[in-house]
């Protein structure tokens, strides 16, 4: 029978190996070694990411052409795109690193079972106190639109203490208006559910759409206000939740939009498949359904709308903001209507971020974000000035070839 002292002596290491003493250079060898292994992993995936994304978006633009065709018209307007491109390269180079390579971006949170229910999330560097949220919803026509749109505005309101949720949806032909309706309403669930296991203040979250992105958040707040009427089981979030709604460029009756669109390049046919067809158009037309009587006990949970076009929006006219105020405003919801004098398409959202600086529309959403907030007014008071990411010259030329 092995006795305890056998025991011992088969745990005691061989005779004839070296025991090596633990010193504080080895110590120190071992924890670069980790160090060094942790961010090759990192490295990798970030590279796998690049890969993912870029694949993503090179899929987008071929299902553009596919569905747009390649008449002379579009060979035109795709030459013109790739110029601005080009033209807006050394700012855009600047922020993919930053999204790509910096820990301060989230990438990617799951937030629903369908295909492309994720969204990316920018982190202030200080988050010591919960911090305010704004969800953005990008714009793409309905057919290219991406999360990573956003990276430049979640950039720079990360830079003033301001969380920032970029939300992905299905777009066309992978979804139809229905599904980037649930899909951003979900999305707008999770965040609300959701936001404060990151830092940022359940008590302080924004609401803000682009273009496209605010036809399709505007919808998915009036269809939760149908909800909140109806009073369904199912209401996961509410409207009262939201301080306050920012429609950027947006379209908010289709059926004035229709031929518009069409005489811009997006065929009618094409436009009513993505809307689910003529039948749906007024449905999804946030400018109509505001005046449903059905929506009325909502009314007073609504949150502040803020309408904001440039005067030269050729893409989606600024009469459309226009219209939707009145019909807001008529409704009973506090509305405010901002022209910016002279302001394309993408002015506000691309050019004058990328140009640094005095900013409107950053000044504007740091004004309402911050309204309440003694101290973040006083720290944006004294806040350096937004550098510059493209020079001026390469922006006037930009601007002049825009195809939007």
């Amino acid at each position: 029978m092995a006795t305890l002292s056998d025991h011992r002596r088969r745990m005691l290491p061989p005779e004839n190996v070296d025991a090596q003493p633990i010193t504080s250079d080895s110590v120190s060898n071992n924890h670069r070694t980790t160090h060094r292994l942790v961010r090759q992993e990192s490295l990798r995936r970030n590279i796998e990411h690049v890969a993912a994304e870029t694949y993503l978006v090179s899929r987008l633009a071929f299902t553009l052409l596919r569905y747009l065709g390649i008449g002379y018209r579009w060979i035109t307007q795709l030459l013109a795109l790739g110029c601005y491109a080009m033209l807006l390269m050394p700012g855009f180079l600047q922020v993919a690193y930053y999204y790509f390579f910096t820990s301060k971006v989230k990438r990617s949170i799951v937030y629903g079972d369908q295909p492309r229910n994720r969204l990316d999330l920018y982190l202030p560097a200080n988050i010591g106190e919960p911090k305010p949220v704004l969800i953005f919803v990008t714009g793409g026509a309905w057919i290219i639109g991406y999360k990573a749109w956003g990276s430049l505005l979640g950039l720079q309101l990360a830079e003033r203490g301001i969380m920032v949720a970029c939300i992905d949806y299905r777009n066309f032909p992978q979804g139809t208006i229905s599904d980037m309706v649930n899909d951003t309403s979900r999305g707008i669930s999770f965040i609300i559910n959701n936001i404060a296991n990151y830092g940022g203040d359940p008590n302080r979250i924004y609401l803000m759409g682009q273009s496209a992105g605010a036809h399709i958040s505007s919808c998915a707040l009036l269809e939760q206000a149908a909800r909140e009427s109806e009073k369904e089981d199912s209401v996961s979030w509410s409207i009262s939740q939201l301080k306050a709604y920012l429609g950027l460029s947006g379209g908010y009756n289709l059926l004035d939009l229709v031929d518009h669109f069409h005489n811009r390049g997006l065929d009618r046919s094409i436009f009513l498949s993505i809307m689910e067809g003529e039948n749906s158009l007024k449905e999804f037309s946030p400018e109509i359904k505001i005046q449903d009587p059905c929506l009325k006990s909502s009314i007073p949970h609504f949150p502040p709308v803020y309408l904001v076009h440039g005067t030269a929006d050729y893409s989606i006219p600024s009469v459309a903001s226009e219209r939707f105020a009145e019909a807001l405003k008529k409704a009973g919801v506090r509305a405010e209507l901002i022209l910016y004098e002279g302001k394309t398409h993408t002015d506000l959202f691309l050019q004058d971020p990328l140009r640094g600086g005095k900013d409107d529309l950053f000044d504007l959403a740091v004004a309402i974000m911050h309204s309440n907030d003694s101290d973040a007014l006083a720290n944006d008071a004294i806040a350096p000035p937004r550098r510059r990411f493209v020079p001026e010259i390469l922006l006037k030329l930009a601007r002049k070839i825009s195809p939007f």
